[in-house]
């Protein structure tokens, strides 16, 4: 398993984003139902979002994303980095798996 710090950063201002955030916060509840992420939400102040998240590789997560209303109707742009998680508070111990 692989794990990421995902970015995105939007390419709209929030007014844009208003009417489908419910549908974007939809889409990643899948995420959270999938195991996929861990925790997620947007920046102070509001110009885009932060995700701890995992998948087998890069591919994998990217196609997962691929769906996320926002990047679908291109309102907003996606990072991913890699780390390796070699520190973490034990209440995650079962979703890291090492």
């Amino acid at each position: 398993m692989k794990y990421f710090l995902a970015e995105i950063q939007y390419l709209v201002p929030t007014d844009q984003l208003d009417p489908i955030v419910n549908e974007h916060r939809s889409f990643l509840q899948t995420g959270y139902d999938q195991d996929i992420l861990l925790i997620s939400g947007p920046k102070v102040p509001r110009t885009g979002a932060f995700m701890v998240a995992r998948s087998e590789d890069l591919e994998t997560l990217q196609a997962f994303f691929a769906d996320d209303p926002y990047q679908k109707n291109h309102l907003a742009r996606y990072t991913f980095q890699e780390f390796n998680p070699v520190k973490f508070n034990a209440m995650i111990k079962d979703w890291i798996k090492t």
